[in-house]
């Protein structure tokens, strides 16, 4: 179990590494100035959007067979590699972040982040990765650690450190993690 955290920690914050919702954190840091609240929003609603994910991707396992499954995984990681290679853009969050506000901090960064996840390449990892090592648990703690590890810095260094950091590199290096992952289970499982 411990490769199941480990790698769900790892893909997930390589995969967060400039992700929407990273821009997003930034973007609730320079407007509510409370870091604080905004990161343990952003835990609350990570934890509540990957444990729905992850218990999606069990639930996956039980109703598909195992080659069906393997190939879904298998490609799922390899349309991810190339997911990571198209950089996201965040549209003008200023709006919805007004429109939230009436909520205070917590509650505006926990629905926006919420929202924002809904989609993205961490959630769909999520859902990959609790299919491909059957642990809800442990994929659950490891894609919401690798998430707050990426967007912690970002709430309280902000927009500072995000311009030094070579975000095109850590996208090719979570790019070839899933690309390997893909390949390395199909291998697996039709050569071992």
């Amino acid at each position: 179990m411990l490769n199941a955290f480990l790698i769900s920690l790892v893909v997930v914050a390589l995969s967060e590494m400039g992700d929407k919702t990273q821009l997003l954190a930034l973007l609730l840091a320079a407007k509510f100035r409370k870091p604080i609240p905004i990161l343990f929003a952003i835990f609350v609603a990570t934890v509540v959007n990957h444990g729905v994910s992850a218990v999606l991707g069990q639930w996956i396992t039980t109703v598909l067979s195992e080659t069906v499954l393997l190939w879904i995984v298998s490609l799922g990681f390899i349309g991810m590699a190339i997911w990571m290679l198209i950089p996201d853009k965040l549209d003008d969050e200023s709006e919805s972040i007004n429109k939230w506000q009436k909520y205070g901090v917590f509650g505006a960064t926990f629905i926006l982040f919420f929202l924002a996840e809904i989609g993205d390449k961490t959630q769909i990892a999520t859902v990959a990765l609790a299919a491909r090592f059957d642990s809800i648990g442990w994929v659950t703690i490891g894609t919401t650690l690798g998430i707050m590890l990426v967007n912690a810095p970002a709430v309280f260094i902000g927009d500072k450190l995000a311009d030094k950091l070579p975000i095109s590199l850590i996208h090719k290096i979570g790019a070839a993690i899933f690309l390997i992952m893909g390949v390395a289970a199909l291998v697996q499982h039709y050569f071992f």
